[in-house]
């Protein structure tokens, strides 16, 4: 009987046998093709020793004093019970601080607590700019010595930039100072910033007339599907999740893509989506007090962010000729690892036809 019943299913047995090989060997040779379209050249080692001097554009940045901007992290650690640690993402205080400085303004930084604040460093997102910050002996005074928010002589600056980093979404919206500074320069015509969970800033911000700040405001942030998709349990690790706090409290919440470049400015006040809205963010801002930023050379992750939103916007073939367009005029324009990280993103949210054409844009994006 046995034996009767292995003959059975014996066909069958074979046919799941050759379907695992199958995938393995399918598994094998995608890893060795997507391997092989990664840039062997890319070598994130050289760019550590990157100082300010070195950077153009600060070479060539604007040499009158046109005031002060206060820069302000997050001063938490932890994120809530989990245990995760957290801090300010370094990357959105970086190349904010370089562009200010190179349109003219001094940057200081401030914090809730003051002193030397927690800090988020994605080795996989740092460039040439945020090297040179963690080298730039005085930027990193005025990191590890930051005002506590309370010490803040407010009338010192022109504008407030709210830097992103989780541990924002705990310490900035019931920090009374922090409140006080909002409403403060929102009410006096003065430039108020924020970028990805920086705007938890703006929560709770009361004016003069009693009407919450948010009112009526068109404003971005982190959304709630960039957070839920790389922390599914968000709503238990955070007070709450941003969009929805801000939606609550009266704003008009414009979503962009997801992880991919968006900047609102609503009035004096500018807010982006996530750490690659940083330049745009802060470009805004200059112009919001009254200037035009200086020329700057747009880099590769920025390209790979304006082709992604092509993608998204007009379809695959305009990303693929803006591809061709970009790299006719400058080979190396194209972030191929950015664009490697936006397809997994893709297969994290079951959208493997877009993985797929994210791939094709890959193959196509060919700097070596």
């Amino acid at each position: 009987m046995t034996k009767i019943n292995i003959l059975k299913n014996y066909p069958k047995t074979k046919i799941i046998l050759f379907t695992i090989l199958t995938l393995i060997i399918s598994l094998v040779i995608f890893f060795y093709w997507f391997k092989s379209i990664l840039p062997v050249n890319y070598n994130p080692e050289a760019l550590k020793g990157s100082q300010p001097q070195d950077l153009i554009y600060l070479q060539q940045g604007v040499k009158e004093q046109r005031g002060k901007i206060l820069a302000v992290v997050t001063s938490t650690d932890i994120m809530g019970s989990s245990g995760k640690s957290t801090g300010y993402e370094l990357t959105e205080l970086a190349r904010a601080y370089y562009v200010f400085k190179a349109n003219g303004f001094e940057v200081d930084v401030a914090s809730p607590k003051g002193g030397k604040p927690p800090v988020v460093i994605d080795a996989d997102d740092m460039g040439k700019f945020d090297y040179a910050f963690l080298n730039d002996e005085v930027a990193q005074n005025k990191v590890d010595n930051s005002i506590a928010i309370a010490n803040v002589d407010s009338s010192q600056y022109e504008a407030v930039y709210f830097v992103g980093g989780k541990g924002a979404m705990f310490d900035f919206p019931e920090n009374l100072s922090i409140k006080s500074i909002v409403s403060e320069y929102y009410q006096s015509g003065k430039v108020v910033g924020a970028v990805c969970h920086g705007p938890a800033a703006l929560v709770n911000v009361t004016l003069d007339d009693g009407s919450p700040l948010l009112a009526n405001k068109t404003v971005t942030s982190f959304t709630n599907d960039e957070e839920l998709l790389l922390i599914p349990n968000a709503k238990e690790i955070f007070p709450f999740l941003l969009q929805s706090k801000l939606e609550e409290q009266g704003a008009k919440f414009d979503a962009g893509h997801i992880y991919l470049e968006k900047v609102i400015q609503d009035g004096k006040l500018v807010t982006g989506q996530n750490p690659w809205s940083v330049w745009a963010v802060a470009e805004s801002m200059v112009e919001q007090l009254g200037y035009t930023p200086i020329a700057r050379q747009i880099t590769a992750e920025e390209n790979t962010i304006s082709i992604l939103n092509t993608y998204e916007d007009k379809g695959y073939q305009q990303a693929k000729a803006q591809i061709k367009s970009m790299q006719a005029k400058q080979k190396d324009s194209v972030h191929r690892i950015l664009l490697a990280m936006h397809s997994i993103v893709s297969v994290m949210q079951f959208e493997f036809g877009k993985s797929y054409d994210l791939l094709g844009l890959l193959a196509s994006a060919d700097n070596d």
